[in-house]
């Protein structure tokens, strides 16, 4: 169970093998008895979409526990923000050094994120059987 992420959840809605669970993300200040009176308090709502073979276990409403491995979400990290930021500081550093024109390098290295959020994007379906949640 130490190499899980599991949060709770609500079931929004059942279709097609897919159970879409709603999430309410904490801060780790938001449980504090005086949060109502500070503004770091913060939650948000997230939708989850779980792929499973048997949805006819699961109802409209009905609380569950959402979970991923710890490496599922490293490698969701990774693909969503290290990869990204690898490209832009590699990109800009490469057009500074090619070009000596700061605009130029900034342009480049911002429009170098496009085809890799479209690569990203054309390979979802093999990104979602690699990175997947699962429900207890």
């Amino acid at each position: 169970m130490g190499n899980r992420i599991s949060h709770s959840g609500i079931v929004e809605s059942i279709q097609d093998g897919c159970v879409k669970v709603r999430i309410v993300q904490m801060a780790a200040c938001a449980a504090c008895k005086v949060a109502s009176h500070c503004n770091a308090a913060e939650s948000k709502v997230k939708m989850v979409d779980v792929f499973c073979c048997d949805t006819a276990k699961y109802k409209t409403g009905q609380e569950v526990v959402v979970w991923a491995l710890k490496e599922v979400a490293n490698k969701a990290l990774f693909l969503g923000f290290g990869i990204p930021f690898l490209l832009l500081l590699g990109v800009l550093v490469a057009m500074l050094y090619l070009t000596d024109n700061e605009g130029l390098a900034a342009l480049a290295a911002l429009g170098s994120l496009v085809p890799y959020y479209f690569l990203l994007w054309f390979w979802r379906d093999n990104i979602r059987q690699q990175i997947s949640f699962h429900i207890e």
